[in-house]
């Protein structure tokens, strides 16, 4: 058997100063699994913003829904005023004046003044009727 020399006998082994990397790579291995079960299941909403001096022309006709500072709502059809209707006929009255044609826009404008809740009304009603092209009037310039 070997003797240990007295140089060695009093020499320890020396810690490793290394980061051990695999708990790290663990982790990140478990959380790339997380988010990407979890990716498919967030859902985005649509939105359809208005823009500004994208259109070429003016369509043949349009169903302008007006709504004032009083939050009542007044229809509109290729500018010519069709009366005051209320939020329950909304819905009605736009459907017959795009006389079964759903590709005629449906233009909300409304004061800055009122409450946001009135126009988001007015467009949940509208959407819940089925009508699809339901834009925001926008003023250019601010």
């Amino acid at each position: 058997m070997p003797s240990l020399s007295p140089r060695h006998a009093g020499r320890r082994r020396r810690a490793i100063a290394e980061i051990n990397m695999v708990p790290f790579i663990d982790v990140m291995l478990v959380l790339l699994i997380i988010f990407m079960v979890s990716a498919p299941l967030i859902t985005t909403g649509v939105v359809d913003l208005p823009s500004v001096g994208k259109a070429a022309q003016r369509p043949a006709k349009v169903i302008e829904l007006e709504i004032g500072a009083d939050e009542r709502i007044r229809l509109r059809i290729d500018q010519q005023e069709s009366g005051q209707v209320t939020m329950g006929e909304v819905a009605a009255r736009v459907r017959d004046a795009q006389g079964g044609r759903s590709d005629v826009p449906v233009v909300i404008s409304a004061d800055k003044q009122i409450r946001y809740d009135t126009v988001v009304r007015v467009m949940d009603t509208l959407q819940r009727a089925g009508i699809q092209r339901v834009g925001l009037a926008v003023r250019q310039g601010g």
